[in-house]
């Protein structure tokens, strides 16, 4: 046995220990497959923001703070008596190979796009053999997702049998479509502020108006979720700049009417470059 193996088999160890009714965590042995999803999605998003950093250490760190997410779920599982983890390596193996015929067997293809196309079929025929019977394009799309991220997956896949702007102009022009319904919206809403339909459908158009955009940074091939922790950095690394500068000056942002906040946030983005 290999060291690989070893440690593996440590860890599963570490996790028996902690789910031992009598002996182990009080907190571990009390969760549920529900209630470490919150955790499963924070650890992903930690990997993500290691990757961002290019910080190889943390991405170690949070890489195994994710296993350990799977390796739990695999716990509760095998306690249930429904798989284990052996059968979840198992499944991902049989499916990675099932959908590499090109590299484990004899199948030939040329590129990257290709292979999209041949991913894309081999989930299809996967979908179909299902016992659900939802045999839909948008079939097996995890309503769990962040919706943005949903978004990006319902028009990935609609885009797979031809329903799809013909490129990034007509999104655009979708866009300011959108933004005049929203702006539409609000007026009605300035008439007539306790209007629960108004509201509903200032709720409708907000969300068309964020499909959209979702829609345009696939058209760019920007990933959505890359995008907005870009801007996020951003926003905070100018406003903690801001908070600097104004210190600096004996003064508190929440002092300040907002045109002279904005004259800070103008020389923090000169800073910034």
């Amino acid at each position: 046995m290999d060291e690989r193996s070893t440690r593996i088999d440590e860890l599963l160890a570490i996790m028996d220990r902690l789910r031992d009714p009598e002996n182990g965590c009080p907190w571990d042995v009390k969760q549920t497959p529900g209630s470490i999803v919150p955790f499963t999605i924070e650890e992903a998003y930690e990997v993500a923001d290691a990757v961002d950093r290019g910080d190889e250490k943390d991405l170690k760190d949070e890489l195994g703070d994710l296993l350990l997410q799977v390796v739990f779920q695999a716990r509760m599982a095998q306690e249930r008596r429904v798989f284990d983890f052996g059968d979840v390596v198992s499944a991902i193996c049989t499916k990675m190979v099932g959908r590499h015929p090109h590299v484990f067997a004899d199948e030939r293809i040329d590129d990257a796009e290709a292979q999209t196309a041949a991913w894309e079929g081999h989930k299809r025929r996967e979908r179909e053999q299902r016992a659900d019977g939802d045999t839909s394009v948008l079939a097996g799309i995890a309503r769990g997702l962040p919706e943005w991220q949903r978004s990006i997956k319902l028009q990935k896949r609609a885009a797979t049998v031809g329903f799809d702007w013909p490129a990034h102009h007509a999104v655009l022009e979708k866009l300011r479509e959108e933004i005049e319904e929203v702006r539409a919206e609000f007026r009605a809403r300035d008439l007539d502020p306790d209007d629960a339909q108004v509201r509903d459908r200032l709720e409708d158009e907000i969300g068309d108006l964020l499909f959209v955009c979702a829609n345009l940074a696939r058209h760019a091939e920007v990933d959505v979720g890359g995008a907005l922790r870009r801007a996020n950095r951003k926003f905070e690394r100018r406003f903690r700049r801001m908070e600097e500068l104004a210190r600096q000056e004996g003064t508190e942002l929440s002092a300040l009417p907002l045109d002279a906040q904005e004259d800070y946030w103008q020389r923090a983005k000169l800073v910034d470059g």
